[in-house]
């Protein structure tokens, strides 16, 4: 009986992290689509949206998703959040790939949505189905710019650290020994987290930070005629920095934010004060 309720307990987990996850590539790659393929069809280019709707949006995506799944997953809805808890915060290992390919599958058929109903303006705005829009679902070197020299080792450096800023963060606003926010707003507060590193850290490598994210929407225009998707605009091999990149700069975002903070609060939550506190036993 025990094991048939941690089956079914680690089923509903998993749907929960698929939907979470499908919410937040929803918005994020619905955003970009609007404003990369329906920019292009604007005179002057460019008229539907720019970089800080898609920051938003992106973040708008995260709160949304982690409300969708946050009672029953706990809404890490990225592999890089699965692994860095299960490294410092006693989450089971043996839950962690199933936690990934269930976020991969939710960011994946969530990309295909978003390539379904943007169908016509993208093949208006790249009818090749190119590097021009292939950032709509996936990330690149310098968001696919050539005049700024990024390649896969700048771009990998860029997601160690954006991913770390990310983990120390979200370490810090859902410790309970710590401060957190109260109300339920934790949600909205990794969401503008996730704003503030789009908007502050998006310039080399599109801010990822989260290989479900890339991997499943990569693969998703891949089936659907994005040939080059596993490259950059410069014919490099490319999938694997969003991927590797994360996963390490997550765990060391959750390192600093446990050596530097974690280690030294309360091993209980205190009282707020002028409460009496509860008698024990």
């Amino acid at each position: 009986m025990a094991r048939n309720e941690d089956t079914s307990g680690l089923v509903a987990e998993l749907f929960a992290e698929f939907a979470g996850t499908m919410v937040l590539i929803l918005f994020g790659c619905g955003v970009v689509a609007q404003v990369v393929a329906g920019g292009a069809l604007t005179t002057p280019p460019g008229g539907l949206g720019d970089h800080d709707s898609i920051a938003w949006a992106w973040g708008l995506g995260v709160t949304l998703g982690v409300y969708v799944a946050a009672r029953i997953s706990g809404a890490h809805i990225n592999p890089a959040v699965t692994l860095a808890l299960a490294a410092f915060k006693g989450f089971p290992w043996k839950k962690v790939a199933p936690y990934a390919v269930a976020q991969t599958a939710g960011a994946f058929v969530a990309a295909l949505l978003v390539r379904w109903n943007y169908t016509e303006a993208l093949a208006k705005a790249d009818p090749g189905h190119t590097v021009k829009t292939q950032g709509v679902f996936s990330t690149l070197p310098a968001n696919g710019n050539t005049n700024l020299p990024v390649y896969e080792w700048g771009a990998f450096r860029d997601q160690v650290i954006g991913t770390a800023i990310l983990l120390m963060l979200v370490m810090a606003v859902t410790d309970l020994l710590n401060n957190p926010p109260g109300a339920n707003m934790a949600p909205f507060i990794v969401g503008l987290i996730v704003v503030a590193i789009g908007m502050a850290w998006g310039t080399n490598a599109g801010y990822a930070i989260n290989p479900a994210r890339d991997f499943g929407p990569r693969l998703a225009s891949y089936i659907t005629g994005y040939g080059g998707a596993w490259r950059d605009q410069y014919g490099h091999l490319y999938f694997w920095v969003p991927i590797v990149g994360p996963l390490i700069g997550g765990l060391v975002g959750a390192f600093i934010y446990k050596f530097f903070i974690g280690r030294f609060l309360p091993t209980a939550k205190p009282e707020p004060p002028g409460r009496v506190p509860a008698p024990e036993g």
